[in-house]
């Protein structure tokens, strides 16, 4: 018999919000975390702006020990271990020092790349022939699944413990992934996520293939423009996402609050053919994955309130709405309300899926849905599609019952989750 999955536990380190309170208040209000960024003009950037979240000096001490961050410099894995273990708190689990592991307890936290800061530190000094003041922790900060480790290390996890990587769909297909285990009996919870470094060393890549806005710089907080006619590229934007994953029996047998069920999703690839490429999706396999994430939800696409879309501020926007619509089979006035989260935080990457859709399930649980910030001039292919009502500027306060949530990554990937209230 397979397991229904609900969500018990949230966390969240986002640029306009480090913790629950801060990014729901964040969210319903429209506050953007964009900010200038020092670093990016000292290095001759194009884009001279970024999300950063901002994690003080005391409370990385409520998290890591004076010892764990001597010679840490791990940006992705800071933030994942802070996303993680509040969403755990939250859940109402305790941290216990015992000597067997949570045999019912794992996580699957992905990433896109571990401690580059580090990983830069470490190729200076051995250059430098200082390999030894590298630190004994290096490798555990350098390596793809350091976020997962340290996570599995704090919390004393038995089940699987494993860093997915799927670009910018990694937060979607983790939440998947720990869905999936927990359905067919095999966890009884997974503590599901993403995270991604900070800094021009994980950015730069994309200021080169000028896909990100530089049109802003003195305008930071208007930079990030989804679904605008005067949208110019993306922001970097950088921060992790936690959901604590739970079966149905357990989380009812402990008393848990429950904040959604996951109802199924789907992941697929367009195999970079069909106008697919490294950078860009083959529709018919972005409109495949939704299709086949709603038949495995076990739903109508009229049943879906609202839509969190991947919508970057690229041109690729339109492209995202046209897939939906078709996919839906939904136009006009009769589409689903839909917002980008990164209106507000920029594209946070690999950690962005699970920063979305801690957004999303905020949102299923206190009934809103949040505002789209800087689409004040609406690109008019966009709304040739759905209709402008569709596309809330505002806040709109009102009891939901199913949003969808999708990422499409780099590698022309794609992951789609469909969460209902409980």
């Amino acid at each position: 018999m397979q397991k229904r999955v609900v969500i018990t536990g949230l966390g969240i380190v986002a640029p306009n919000g480090v913790g629950i309170d801060a990014f729901l208040k964040a969210i319903q209000t429209g506050k953007s975390g964009i900010k200038f960024n020092q670093q990016l003009a000292d290095l001759q950037f194009s884009c001279q702006i970024s999300g950063t979240p901002k994690v003080s000096e005391s409370l990385k001490l409520d998290y890591f020990t004076e010892l764990e961050l001597r010679n840490f410099n791990s940006t992705g894995i800071l933030y994942g271990v802070i996303a993680g273990i509040d969403a755990w708190k939250d859940a109402g689990l305790q941290i216990e020092n015992r000597q067997q592991p949570d045999w019912d307890s794992g996580t699957i936290f992905g990433a896109g790349t571990s401690g580059i800061e580090k990983f830069r530190e470490s190729i200076y000094k051995i250059d430098d022939l200082q390999t030894r003041k590298l630190g004994s922790t290096a490798v555990a900060q350098t390596m793809n699944s350091g976020i997962s480790a340290f996570l599995g290390g704090k919390l004393g996890l038995g089940n699987q413990v494993t860093t997915n990587s799927s670009a910018c769909a990694t937060g979607t297909e983790a939440i998947l992934m720990a869905y999936e285990r927990i359905k067919s009996g095999k966890a009884k919870r997974v503590l599901a996520g993403s995270t991604s470094d900070s800094g021009p060393y994980i950015w730069g890549g994309f200021d080169a293939m000028k896909v990100c806005t530089f049109k802003h710089n003195d305008t930071p907080e208007t930079g990030s423009r989804p679904m605008s006619s005067s949208a110019s590229g993306f922001v970097p934007g950088s921060g992790a996402g936690a959901l604590l994953l739970e079966d149905l029996e357990s989380a009812l047998k402990r008393g848990a609050k429950i904040y959604a069920e996951v109802l199924g999703g789907n992941i697929n690839s367009g195999g970079q053919r069909g106008g697919g490429t490294m950078t860009a999706p083959n529709a018919a396999a972005v409109q495949k994955c939704i299709k086949e994430a709603i038949s495995d939800a076990g739903i109508s696409s009229q049943e879906i309130d609202t839509i969190n879309g991947h919508l970057t501020a690229t041109s690729k926007d339109f492209f995202e709405i046209s897939n939906w619509s078709e996919a839906l089979g939904l136009n006009g006035r009769l589409f689903p309300y839909i917002n980008s989260l990164k209106s507000t935080t920029g594209h946070c990457l690999s950690g962005s899926g699970s920063i979305e859709s801690v957004a999303s399930i905020l949102q299923l649980h206190h009934g809103f849905i949040f505002p789209n910030i800087n689409c004040e001039d609406l690109n008019p292919e966009i709304t040739a599609i759905i209709d402008s009502s569709r596309i809330p500027q505002q806040i709109i306060h009102k009891e939901i019952n199913i949003v969808a949530k999708a990422s499409f990554g780099f590698g022309d990937v794609n992951g789609c989750v469909i969460f209902k209230k409980y």
